[in-house]
């Protein structure tokens, strides 16, 4: 598989990880370079052991709070990591060709939270990857890993320049192209059929983009309660991927 770096997206220093689940899949990853490993003794024994060739340092929990964000629940471990290497988009379609496996578009989506839970999401319905841009993204992250739990190190994540040029890749591919919003004539399930869906979704408040709304087949909404006004963005496709993977 091509693979490349990220030139228009530097990374300010080393990425730190933080929490069992996201150190466990990061560590168990051969794609991913773990630099250095610090830990508690307790969290050490629940690990059981960690790689010979990565320096590792006993801390307390009080050191481990100066190396995380406030608050940040490390779980008695934070590791730093190289980012991993950029996944092609035509190297991910050709992944999917012959299956029915949905990808996961996202425009302008910054919180990393958001694309954690996202990434999570599809790992629990095996999408095949998602898709952001390249600068109206977040870098991987603590926060990001931790909301993934785990799912950072698994689901590819393709980072594009221009996500319209992308979206026309991916119709090209076969895709179906369903952005979701309120203003959907038909309801997801409606508009989901037997079709390969390319699940498209904007950023809270301001949503898609008139551009990318332009470039999808189809729009369509969720059927929610009239009291509420929208969904979270990870609540949205998880409950659209929930409903491609469960469709007759």
């Amino acid at each position: 598989m091509r693979r490349g770096h990220r030139p228009s997206q530097p990374v300010s220093g080393k990425p730190r990880f933080w929490g069992r689940h996201a150190v466990s899949a990061a560590l168990a990853n051969p794609e991913r370079t773990v630099r250095r490993i610090w830990v508690t003794r307790e969290a050490a024994a629940a690990f059981g052991g960690f790689p010979a060739h990565v320096p590792t340092s006993f801390a307390e929990v009080t050191d481990l709070a100066r190396l995380v964000p406030h608050d940040a629940p490390h779980q008695g471990i934070v590791i730093e990591v190289d980012p991993l290497d950029d996944i092609w988009l035509a190297d991910l379609l050709e992944r999917g060709e012959g299956g029915s496996r949905p990808l996961v578009i996202l425009d302008q989506v910054t919180d990393p939270h958001n694309v954690g839970a996202v990434l999570r999401s599809a790992a629990a319905f095996d999408a095949l990857g998602i898709v952001t841009q390249d600068r109206h993204a977040p870098p991987e992250g603590g926060s990001l890993a931790k909301a993934a739990s785990g799912a950072l190190e698994f689901v590819p994540w393709v980072r594009v320049v221009n996500l319209a040029r992308a979206l026309d890749e991916i119709g090209e591919a076969g895709y179906w192209r369903i952005g979701l919003t309120g203003a959907g004539r038909r309801s997801f399930a409606e508009a989901i059929g037997t079709a390969k869906v390319a699940l498209v979704l904007g950023a809270e408040g301001e949503g898609m983009r008139q551009n990318t709304e332009a470039h999808c087949d189809e729009l369509a909404r969720l059927p929610i309660s009239p009291r509420v006004e929208s969904l979270n963005i990870s609540n949205a496709a998880a409950i659209a991927l929930y409903a491609l993977a469960t469709r007759g």
